[in-house]
């Protein structure tokens, strides 16, 4: 019973806050990330020592400018997860060339695109599946019940969600073969067995290989990218980049190339970086992590 009113809940929750106007969605979200700014915590500490190992010569200020990014994600999330029209979401992000996307696409071969957890990367979806077929990897929560709401939620006519697991990689593949894009934000620590050792900010962090399977099996173009934010109810500016030359077949060297175009990406705006992410942390074991999917 708990299992059904808690989605019905969730949807009303979202839709009350996706239902406000972007600039005092930021707003809200503000003030949230300055209280986890004001407040000592886990996030805060974690936020801190990242930041310091990436940007040696950053201030305070510029973890303050993170944590209030951090809290405007979180309110912006359920404002792009219930907005359906199309032309509304491409107003806010602005784009100088959509025609690469096409150039890529016409190859036949498929389209990987790569972000960071930076500036608003819930936005890349929406606004890009507007205009072309995609498929995006997500990480399944262990709740059944969040994860089919999360599906629900974030899926459109042009976009599906694709779990982290062998069922999703799978649906990946498929969608590569077919031409079409597909979606993966690397910036996270892979299950055991699937990624190695690679430096991020020069420290070695655990890395995905799978980027560089999908495209040795694809051929597929690799895009990188950011919704930058621009201020309050500014909108979002584009950053991308094509990567120009296939990744090698080293696993290592794929991945240390991934984790450069990350850090570069990251770079054009560090206050919009999620630092408190745990990304240096140890791999899950990967028979613990199918027992806590299938859980």
């Amino acid at each position: 019973m708990l299992n059904k009113f808690l989605p019905v809940l969730a949807t009303l929750l979202f839709k009350l806050v996706g239902s406000l106007p972007l600039v005092v969605v930021q707003a809200l979200g503000w003030c949230a990330g300055w209280l986890t700014w004001r407040l000592p915590g886990r996030y805060k500490r974690l936020a801190a020592a990242n930041l310091k190992q990436a940007f040696p010569e950053s201030t305070a200020q510029t973890l303050r400018a993170a944590m209030l990014s951090s809290g405007q994600l979180i309110y912006e999330m359920p404002f792009w997860w219930t907005r359906r029209d199309d032309a509304f979401l491409n107003t806010k992000l602005t784009c100088d060339n959509w025609q690469q996307f096409d150039e890529a696409l016409a190859l036949g071969k498929g389209v990987i695109l790569l972000s960071p957890h930076a500036g608003c990367f819930e936005l890349l979806g929406p606004v890009y599946s507007s205009r072309y077929r995609s498929t995006v990897l997500f990480r399944p929560p262990r709740i059944e019940w969040l994860q089919d709401w999360i599906i629900q939620m974030r899926s459109r006519p042009q976009l599906t969600m694709a779990p982290a697991n062998q069922t999703g990689v799978r649906t990946l593949v498929k969608t590569l073969l077919r031409g079409n894009t597909v979606g993966i934000l690397p910036d996270q620590v892979p299950p055991e067995g699937e990624g190695v050792w690679a430096p991020f900010f020069g420290k070695p962090a655990y890395t995905m290989t799978l980027v560089q399977r999908l495209q040795k099996l694809s051929g597929a173009t690799i895009f990188i990218l950011g919704a930058k934010r621009n201020g309050l109810g500014q909108g979002y500016t584009l950053k991308y980049k094509k990567l120009e030359h296939p990744l090698p077949d080293d696993g290592l060297a794929a991945a240390t190339i991934i984790n450069q175009e990350m850090e570069a990406m990251i770079a054009q705006m560090p206050e919009q970086y999620l630092w408190g992410y745990n990304r240096y942390k140890p791999p899950k074991n990967k028979k613990t992590q199918e027992r806590a999917e299938s859980a």
